[in-house]
């Protein structure tokens, strides 16, 4: 237990650390942003398949291919009903660049909801990672969930210094949107514990919504800045260097 509250903190840490960075570094290019995204990306990817899709297979017995059919679209079907109430980053961002002179503090206040929310899912990936049983293999979910929690902390910083809200309420924003993924984890982790019967579906389905993030949201930001090639090259980075480590992890 011990295990699981410390990533969890460590996940929902990670987007504070990227809003430290983003207070610290507020001229980081698109470019460098979109690498560091990508990477995660790809080391999302990885965990997504290897230490969640598979592992159903492996549980679901006779019926895992099925589960794990259905738990999948169940996560997507999930993130993007999410996504029709709450648009996410890359909905926002342009219009949030185009009316932050205007201090239009709805739209920042939408933009910090909607990483919130989708926060709440992944961090129930990570939790079930763990209700599984295989610690290895959870922390290398958890460890992607954080790279990718890094630099959407870091963009949650200049919308909402630019429409006027302090330096001191943008950081608690920053932290309680942290704070949501911590919560995910222990509801994940708790509910496999709970209700072992589900894991197989909810393994499937934490991974589900890993895989709608990456193709639905992750990959467009990384390709809509003219850097199409280097974040091919650094999501097959993060993609073979969590190939590496399940290998070496066994």
């Amino acid at each position: 237990m011990e295990m699981v509250l410390l990533t969890a903190l460590g996940v929902g840490g990670a987007t504070v650390i990227g809003a430290l960075i983003g207070f610290i570094f507020k001229n980081i290019t698109h470019k460098f942003s979109d690498i560091v995204l990508s990477f995660a990306a790809g080391v999302m990817l990885a965990a997504a398949v290897l230490g969640l899709i598979l592992p159903s297979l492996d549980y679901g017995g006779k019926w895992g291919l099925l589960i794990a059919i259905a738990g999948i679209f169940a996560g997507a079907l999930c993130l993007n009903l999410i996504d029709k109430l709450v648009p996410h980053l890359h909905k926002l961002m342009g219009a949030e660049t185009e009316e932050h002179g205007n201090g239009n503090l709805n739209k920042v206040l939408l933009f910090v909801l909607a990483i919130g929310i989708h926060n709440l899912p992944e961090g129930i990936a990570a939790g079930v990672g763990f209700g599984s049983g295989d610690t290895a293999q959870a922390l290398v979910i958890a460890g992607g969930i954080a790279l990718q929690n890094i630099p959407e902390g870091m963009v949650i910083i200049g919308p909402m210094l630019a429409a006027g809200v302090s330096k001191k309420k943008t950081f608690i924003s920053a932290l309680v949107t942290g704070l949501v993924e911590v919560v995910g984890t222990l509801i994940g982790y708790f509910a496999v514990k709970i209700a072992s019967v589900i894991l197989p579906f909810a393994l499937a389905f934490a991974g589900g919504t890993m895989l709608y993030v990456i193709s639905d949201e992750m990959i467009p930001e990384t390709h809509a800045h003219g850097s199409q090639r280097g974040a091919t090259y650094a999501l097959l980075a993060g993609f073979c260097l969590m190939l590496v480590m399940d290998i070496l992890l066994g």
